[in-house]
């Protein structure tokens, strides 16, 4: 039984003192309006406040029709390569991605052969952790956040590196390369041992592959016989490609132009934009989903039954199932309205998955769920613009598939976006740009003061 914390504890005192701020924390939502202030820095067409340039990623949901912007089946960009046309070069292939595209992602490139070859024997070379940092740091004090665990690992590297406050941009590309190529095993040995010491399974902590692709690493290293068919590397190869990156706006991504440009080092700009991600409305919807599904199973009779599913889907937007949420996870996304590419593109391997499991029925659910849930929304709510599923909607389905725990769903997101956070540290850097200091206005009122002993 583990020792109680008192300093843990929120008191009567603290939840008097929280209402104090609360009260004087709450802005008037008209003067948003007034003041023209786009909440969220997005209008209500989801469209975003222009903030800055970038050569890395673009997202585009709309196209021009007659002179006018309309909704269209979503893209995604890297460096102005659509990204099903990498996939589909090197899946063609029979090749992995991961490497390729993070080289792609950071030179504006698409590397030859030999560089390829090149760097995936840099990323290999960096797999190495310090000596004793797994006794040391990892194997000590354990968190049940996985995130928490990975922020925490990375903050400590800090003090293992000679250089850690060096920003020039040769140091720079050093230590984003070591972090792209460590955080799966900070992220997997932090949860193997939380595993063993507040669960009480078997510890397996094992030493990384010293060739192979990141996805096949990170199926060796969870799995306690490190075993893994090729198309359940190949799938999670897919999944972290198309999490690796999504435009300059999304919020972990401007966390890491935001940090990066009071000019402090790497770790902490990378542990911020884990805490960032780590949120449910960023990097956690996955499990949402996962665990929606879950919950539709059991009270759902028939999966296949169309009417059922969707009365379903409707007490999910009426708070009567679930979590009372009001939600549906995995549908909508603050740019995407008619389709999110990346979920076309994870679908169409989804399904050769959940053969190869023997989960084909629960493939047709997602499937019937996706077709379902935009009429449903649409019939429930005001829409501004188009919803379908996005990413979220089947890499959870994915991660289940593949026997991933739960405690990791967001790392793995966070494994993948280490390399688009690297590569807008860097350009954020080449560009030797302002602090980002974005104002806000004050509605305060001025007021006397007053002394100690007349105030009531």
């Amino acid at each position: 039984m583990e020792e109680h914390n008192s300093y843990s504890d929120v008191t009567s005192e603290i939840v008097r003192l929280a209402e104090l701020s609360k009260e004087a924390g709450v802005i008037d939502t008209e003067l948003y309006t007034k003041y023209d202030v786009k909440r969220g820095l997005r209008d209500l067409n989801g469209k975003g406040v222009l903030a800055g340039l970038t050569n890395i990623s673009d997202v585009r949901a709309t196209k021009m029709a007659d002179g006018k912007s309309v909704p269209c089946d979503g893209h995604l960009f890297y460096r102005g390569y659509e990204v099903n046309d990498l996939v589909e070069g090197f899946h063609k292939d029979n090749r992995f991605g991961f490497e390729e595209v993070t080289f792609l992602l950071l030179f504006n490139k698409l590397p030859t052969r030999e560089e390829l070859a090149e760097f995936e024997k840099l990323l290999i070379y960096y797999r190495s952790l310090p000596t004793s940092f797994v006794r040391d740091i990892i194997m000590k004090a354990p968190s049940k956040d996985m995130m928490n665990t990975l922020a925490r690992s990375i903050l400590t590297l800090y003090s293992y590196d000679d250089r850690a406050d060096d920003v020039s941009l040769p140091n720079v590309l050093r230590q984003c390369l070591q972090l792209i190529s460590l955080c799966p095993m900070l992220s997997i040995y932090g949860y193997q041992a939380y595993s063993h010491y507040h669960d009480g399974n078997s510890l397996f902590i094992h030493q990384p592959m010293t060739e192979g692709s990141m996805a096949e690493n990170i199926l060796h290293i969870l799995r306690p016989d490190s075993s893994y068919t090729p198309l359940e590397a190949r799938i999670l190869d897919i999944c972290m490609i198309l999490h690796m990156e999504h435009g300059g706006g999304n919020n972990s991504s401007f966390t890491t132009h935001v940090v990066t440009s009071s000019l402090t080092d790497t770790y902490s700009v990378m542990a911020a934009a884990i805490g960032s991600l780590k949120g449910p409305r960023h990097g956690g919807a996955n499990i949402k989903v996962m665990q929606m599904f879950e919950d539709m199973k059991k009270e759902v009779k028939d999966w296949a039954d169309e009417e059922e599913v969707s009365r379903y889907l409707e007490r999910l937007l009426s708070k009567d199932a679930f979590d009372h949420a009001g939600l549906i996870y995995g549908v909508g996304h603050a740019v995407y309205s008619k389709s999110d590419p990346r979920a076309v593109i994870l679908k169409t391997f989804v399904e050769k998955l959940s053969e190869e499991k023997g989960l084909h029925k629960e493939f047709e659910l997602y499937n019937l769920v996706e077709k379902l849930a935009p009429s449903v929304i649409s019939g429930e709510r005001q829409m501004y613009k188009g919803v379908s599923v996005n990413v979220d909607f089947y890499s959870g389905y994915v991660y289940n598939m593949l026997g991933l725990p739960t405690e990791l769903y967001t790392p793995i997101f966070a494994i993948a976006r280490m390399v688009g956070w690297s590569a807008h540290r860097m350009e954020e850097l080449a560009n030797n740009g302002k602090i980002i200091r974005p104002a806000y206005k004050t509605i305060c009122t001025d007021k006397d003061y007053i002394s100690l002993r007349d105030r009531k």
